[in-house]
């Protein structure tokens, strides 16, 4: 089942440098999640300005447990980057 993750950092004056201390292992786990062949596509989403406010990731995980398994350790949940994360199943249209 594939995965869509919209995630939101905070936004008290801290935010961007808890984002940036943090940033080293969130990377490390996405590596990880791509050679367990769970990550497809990901990326910082911007402000109008072109700061880094959150991410968005498609993750492929056979199972529920598994996606809350990843969440359980993913760097940016357990060092309070993201604020707010929204996940929804995402089906890709076939053209």
């Amino acid at each position: 089942m594939l995965y869509v993750v919209h995630a939101y950092d905070g936004t008290d004056e801290q935010a961007l440098d808890r984002r940036m201390a943090v940033r080293p292992n969130h990377f490390e786990g996405v590596r990880k999640l791509k050679e367990m062949g769970h990550y497809v596509v990901g990326g910082a989403l911007l402000s109008p300005e072109g700061q880094m406010i959150g991410s968005m990731m498609l993750l492929d995980f056979e199972t529920e447990a598994q996606l809350q398994d990843w969440l359980s350790w993913e760097p940016y949940v357990q060092g309070k980057v993201w604020e707010k994360i929204d996940i929804k199943p995402f089906r890709q249209a076939q053209l």
